[in-house]
Parts: C-alpha cells; structure tokens; sequence
C-alpha cells in the first residue's frame, strides 16, 4: 500500500514542488513529511500556514483513501495553528476517526521537527468523501 501511495503522491506537481514525502500509510496512521526550506517560509521565517494547511489535508486524505479503498478527494477541513513552525521537517499524522461507506472524518496533527524534538504546531480536522467510479 505504502508503495502505491508513493506513486500517488508522486502524480501530485504541488507535492512534488513541496518536496512531500509520504512515510507510512494507513488508516491507522498516515504520516507525510515536508523539509523546511527558505521559499516555503512567510516573512517571519517559520513554515508559512498554506504549507502546513497541505500537510494536513494531504495525510486525512491519505488515510481516507486508504480506509475507503477508492480515490478520494476532500470536502472540508479545519486546521488549528498552535505554534510557530520552525525546524528542519514538517511532518503530520493522520487517522480515520471514523469511515463509512462514502465518506471518512480524519484528524491530524502536524508537527515541527528539530534536532529529533517534536512540536505540536498544528491540529486538523475533515471530511473526506469517496469518488464514484467514473471520476477516478
């Protein structure tokens, strides 16, 4: 599954020109990563919040398409900002909270990693819907 995930992600030109990796997928956990690099900072050199609002759509997405086994896209999302994200990596962690049929709530939690310490920066929240058949 990770694999195939992979391969999607890599189909993504945003997440390519972000340089996102993803590190685990399941429903369980999903986990993506962003490095920090200058042109994805705001003018107070912390991640800007379009960056971190991807992470987290991207990983409940994820986990969504891995709990409702289809290609999914996302119907609408909250994100908290906690903190200034600085540090060397933007990672987040999705799951499914729960999954019916069509459609998947997810929470995530986006982190700024630095010299192997995490910080909480961000917390979200979705709703991600299953494509029908002919749109996929």
């Amino acid at each position: 599954m990770l694999t195939r995930g992979q391969s999607v992600l890599a189909s993504q030109p945003f997440s390519v020109l972000l340089g996102a990796e993803l590190m685990q997928l399941s429903a369980e956990q999903t986990t993506i990563r962003v490095p920090f690099r200058p042109d994805l900072l705001q003018q107070h050199s912390v991640a800007h919040g379009g960056v971190v609002a991807y992470l987290a759509d991207n990983a409940m997405a994820f986990a969504a398409g891995a709990a409702l086994d289809g290609g999914v896209v996302t119907s609408e999302f909250k994100v908290n900002y906690l903190r200034p994200a600085r540090g060397h990596w933007l990672l987040a962690r999705a799951h499914v909270v729960h999954a019916g049929r069509s459609q998947a709530v997810c929470r995530c939690d986006v982190f700024a990693m630095e010299r192997g310490k995490r910080r909480l920066c961000a917390a979200a929240m979705g709703t991600i819907v299953k494509l029908p058949q002919a749109d996929r």
